[in-house]
């Protein structure tokens, strides 16, 4: 059974940065198409980046382009999301996906097949 155990959520104030990371277990990870979402009170849950399985091709949403960066560690089973200038609307709790034995980016919530719990981003301003 896979499960994906995200960590490194908290409070940052406006312009700071936080990295988040996903583990992965269960399973071959280096197969796994990543992704990452995030979803604020009354919201509904939005793509923020994926990640494909060697690493090789990579997006992520236009609202945070130039300021987010989603890589992974296939040595660590780990994926991350490296988050710098954090704006107040960047709050919400960030969930990490995964696609098994899947080789390319997905930007569709429905397309991934496991999901962690999610770790909670407060941007204060």
């Amino acid at each position: 059974q896979v499960q994906l155990v995200e960590s490194g959520g908290g409070l940052v104030q406006a312009g700071g940065s936080l990295r988040l990371s996903c583990a992965v277990s269960g399973r071959a990870f280096t197969y796994f198409t990543m992704g990452w979402f995030r979803q604020a009170p009354g919201k509904e849950r939005e793509f923020v980046g994926s990640i494909n399985w060697d690493g090789s091709r990579a997006d992520v949403a236009d609202s945070v382009k130039g300021r987010f960066t989603i890589s992974r560690d296939n040595a660590k089973n780990t994926v991350y999301l490296r988050m710098n200038s954090l704006k107040p609307e960047d709050s919400a709790s960030y969930y990490c996906a995964g696609r098994t034995y899947y080789s390319q980016i997905l930007y569709a919530e429905a397309d991934y097949d496991v999901w962690g719990q999610g770790t909670q981003v407060t941007v204060s301003s």
